[in-house]
């Protein structure tokens, strides 16, 4: 099963819509997981014309009015995913993912709000979080594709591409 996984698309308050590079990267998943900080339940129509998307509520969802519930389990070819966002503070702590992996007795656990892609296991938990394809922190625009075959997990961090207005910070940040 192949999975598109991603994060924080915060749309339209951060871009108008999703990059196509991200449609391209997700053209042959069976199942999208949105971890959160959507922004705009447009997000959830756009995927679903590739695949089903389960999506979980971000912090900025419950600001902008959108009721998702904070955490879905999903099972994949013998594993269990659990989606969240992530806590408010601190951002992509790995004991407090491990914790709340550990309470909703997941193998894998998808995590957003950090913006920032992350793999890693700890405690027997893998932990995942696509990062940003729309604004990502310190790292490059990413989704991911997890591909789980008996229960064999692959990650890929799928880069989006640089933001519409690189050349312009560059310039400003260009010394003579």
């Amino acid at each position: 099963m192949l999975i598109g996984l991603i994060s924080d698309t915060h749309i339209p308050d951060r871009a108008k819509q999703l990059p196509q590079n991200v449609l391209d990267a997700f053209s042959d998943v069976d199942l999208i997981l949105h971890a959160g900080d959507l922004t705009s339940l447009e997000v959830i129509d756009e995927l679903e014309q590739i695949a089903p998307v389960m999506a979980v509520q971000g912090n900025m969802d419950r600001a902008n009015g959108i009721d998702l519930p904070k955490a879905k389990i999903v099972e994949a070819e013998g594993l269990k995913i659990g989606i969240i966002h992530g806590e408010v503070y601190p951002r992509a702590d790995t004991q407090q993912l491990v914790y709340l992996a550990k309470e909703l007795n997941v193998d894998i656990l998808v995590s957003g709000h950090s913006h920032q892609p992350k793999i890693e296991k700890e405690d027997g938990v893998l932990l995942i979080n696509p990062g940003s394809p729309i604004v990502p922190r310190l790292a490059d625009r990413t989704v991911m594709l997890l591909e789980i075959n008996d229960r064999e997990v692959d990650v890929e961090i799928v880069k989006i591409g640089a933001p519409v207005c690189s050349a312009l910070n560059f310039e400003l940040y260009k010394r003579d």
